[in-house]
């Protein structure tokens, strides 16, 4: 069913199998986004690092440069983009790592066209629904010793320093930080950021986890923030300012 909006949403393909490049563009552009194709890795970066779009759809096996770098790269830009990758059947651990550096969902070729269709509208209701909440004039800042998070300008500071995070790191903290001292396992936490249909394995949220106290942390190897707890998942520590050390 075409898209009800007034602008249409901007999808960048980046495949260099024209015939599936031309299927997606065909479909997406069905639902009302108007859609440009790159045929390799380098051009896929230098479009998307130039211009705005609503969606990248990414292959993970391209020349040059590859899906998996391609997303690395992308992951550091001020805007963010959300990445629907494609992986050949096989690629799982690709996959995995397409994940884990930043790909909001991936598709397995062959894949079917209403799936294709499926994952980029779900995709789009999720970053419509986070533009929406950015966008509220009120809202609570959360704090937690020295850390402290505004959900709705999205933005993260520790002892008034403004810390930059992607999305998923953004997400997981604040999921944390709203209930200090509740622990949610790594499956509830796949579940809560990364949507339930998600696939990806448990080790996404350690990677993230890990991200996140690099750039939160005093100490990363002993966080004061975001807890483990052992066998079970993670929390955030309720009176961090306790354990916090002198300078």
């Amino acid at each position: 069913m075409p898209s009800s909006r007034t602008t249409p949403r901007r999808v960048l393909i980046v495949e260099d199998e024209p015939e599936i490049a031309d299927l997606i563009a065909l479909h997406l552009g069905d639902i009302g986004c108007a859609t440009e194709i790159a045929r390799d890795g380098l051009t896929g970066l230098h479009r998307a690092q130039r211009q705005r779009y609503d969606l990248i759809v990414l292959d993970l096996r391209l020349p040059g440069l590859d899906g998996l770098e391609v997303c690395r790269r992308l992951q550091g830009a001020e805007d963010y983009t959300p990445i629907l990758m494609v992986t050949a059947r096989g690629e799982e651990l690709d996959r995995i790592l397409g994940l884990e550096v930043g790909a909001d969902d991936y598709l397995t070729k062959p894949f079917s066209v209403r799936e294709l269709v499926a994952r980029a509208a779900a995709i789009f209701r999720r970053v419509e629904t986070l533009r929406g909440l950015r966008d509220e004039p009120s809202g609570e800042t959360l704090e937690i010793g020295r850390l402290s998070v505004d959900p709705n300008q999205r933005r993260v500071a520790v002892g008034g320093r403004e810390v930059s995070l992607t999305v998923k790191e953004f997400d997981l903290l604040v999921r944390l930080v709203s209930n200090p001292g509740r622990v949610y396992t790594r499956s509830q936490l796949l579940d809560l950021v990364w949507g339930t249909h998600h696939a990806g394995s448990e080790h996404t949220v350690n990677s993230h986890i890990n991200r996140l106290r690099s750039k939160i942390e005093p100490d990363p190897a002993n966080p004061q923030y975001v807890e483990t707890v052992w066998g079970v998942g993670y929390r955030c520590h309720p009176s961090p300012a306790a354990v916090e050390t002198s300078p």
